[in-house]
């Protein structure tokens, strides 16, 4: 086996990793703060991707300007789901509130495609998706740059994420609401506006998602697939935990590489897609709650 290669393969996979960690950070959020699996996170990196290249399309504008006005539209867009959609819905069974996600899913992409249409875009970032030329001529390991300092990106924003909800009042918020609504309201948590915090943030990390996934692979409608590849990352990682949704993600991209070239040619290839399902429905089978969850105990 070249180990060169191996190399290539599995830092390659650890960088897409990272990117899968912050999709899935976006549903952390949300299922920590309020219980809600929010289905319509994909739904909202597409429409974030698409605003932005549509205003840089259709009004001219740079990505420079282009990019803080599409953070203030999800930021609101986060902000409105929240009051419209999900405050009334507040004490409802957790079906009810997963139900309304799927609602929303098909809700957003279809005004997404509305306003700016359903054409495939190209964006493009000023980053340059090129082989570092250290890692060629130091190890002979084809690294992208793009691959690189997105990772980078995700990796800051998920961290500052993290400290924000650890160390800060609004995290020791959060973490109150997570562990119980009922007391977060009795000792004065304002449990709507902590809410509305969080929907705001997972419309900002839907942004930064969509860019850097709008860069490599196109805007197009099946970005609104890459945030079912975030499932195995919280199947693995804890759907409430912010460091397992690092994990997982460095886990399921590492292993879906690697599976792709070192088993793909056993079986026919093409199990890049399906490979990380598996290994997360093997995980069930072991650990249910995740590497980083609580364990729920049940009493019959």
């Amino acid at each position: 086996m070249n180990i060169s290669f191996f190399f290539e393969v599995f830092i390659g996979g650890l960088l897409s990793g990272v990117m899968y960690a912050l999709v899935a950070l976006g549903f952390v959020l949300i299922y920590k703060a309020s219980g809600v699996f929010n289905f319509a996170q994909g739904a909202m990196v597409f429409f974030a991707a698409l605003t932005c290249v549509g205003l840089t399309e259709k009004f001219e504008m740079s990505l420079w300007l282009a990019i803080p006005l599409t953070m203030l539209v999800m930021v609101a867009l986060g902000l409105a789901i929240e009051r419209v959609v999900l405050r009334p819905l507040v004490n409802q069974p957790e079906i009810t509130l997963f139900m309304a996600t799927i609602g929303l899913t098909f809700f957003i992409e279809g005004l997404a495609q509305l306003l700016w249409g359903s054409q495939p875009h190209k964006l493009t970032l000023p980053i340059d998706d090129v082989p570092i030329e250290y890692f060629m001529e130091k190890f002979n390991i084809l690294v992208s740059q793009f691959d690189v300092i997105a990772a980078l990106i995700c990796a800051l924003l998920v961290t500052g994420l993290a400290l924000l909800f650890s160390k800060t009042k609004i995290g020791r918020a959060l973490r109150a609401v997570a562990d119980d609504h009922q007391a977060a309201l009795a000792v004065g948590i304002p449990l709507q506006q902590i809410w509305g915090i969080v929907w705001a943030v997972a419309g900002f990390v839907a942004l930064v998602a969509g860019l850097l996934w709008g860069a490599r692979n196109g805007v197009q409608f099946a970005l609104t697939f890459v945030a079912l590849k975030a499932l195995p990352v919280l199947i693995l990682g804890g759907f409430t935990s912010v460091p397992g949704a690092i994990v997982g993600g460095l886990i399921i991209g590492a292993s879906e590489k690697l599976a792709e070239v070192y088993i793909g040619p056993l079986v026919g290839g093409g199990i890049e897609g399906w490979f990380p399902y598996v290994l997360a429905l093997l995980f069930l089978l072991v650990r249910p709650e995740g590497l980083f969850g609580e364990k729920i105990i049940r009493r019959i």
